[in-house]
């Protein structure tokens, strides 16, 4: 499962290396300044189902989103069935506009890391 930790002034998003193949990408870094908002999503796989555009990677709707997705915001999502909660971290001025990541204890996650909610 994917992992959010920071490392010096940027937040990391660690991919399995299964999530490497699946979402044709390695880990991704974003500086912690472009962090504009970060919550807790009940259905992480519904904000990044068939609707939101284009994608490049694994993408079943509802049982595994591990791609970058293309439409009005580019998304990074790494969503599993096992893990349908999860976490959006919206970003300003960062390669992507957000990142969807799917984890068991979402509210935990974002209790970890220094980010604005």
């Amino acid at each position: 499962m994917a992992e959010l930790r920071v490392d010096g002034s940027e937040l990391v998003l660690h991919l399995t290396a299964a999530e490497h193949l699946e979402g044709v990408h390695g880990d991704l870094r974003a500086p912690l300044g472009a962090v504009r908002s970060a919550e807790v999503l009940e259905d992480a796989h519904e904000s990044v189902g068939p609707s939101a555009g284009m994608k490049v990677g694994t993408r079943l709707p509802g049982v595994v989103e591990v791609a970058t997705i293309y439409g009005p915001r580019k998304i990074f999502a790494a969503v599993h069935r096992d893990t349908p909660r999860g976490v959006r971290i919206v970003f300003e001025g960062a390669s992507y506009d957000e990142w969807v990541v799917g984890c068991s204890d979402p509210e935990g996650v974002l209790g970890t890391l220094p980010l604005p909610r």
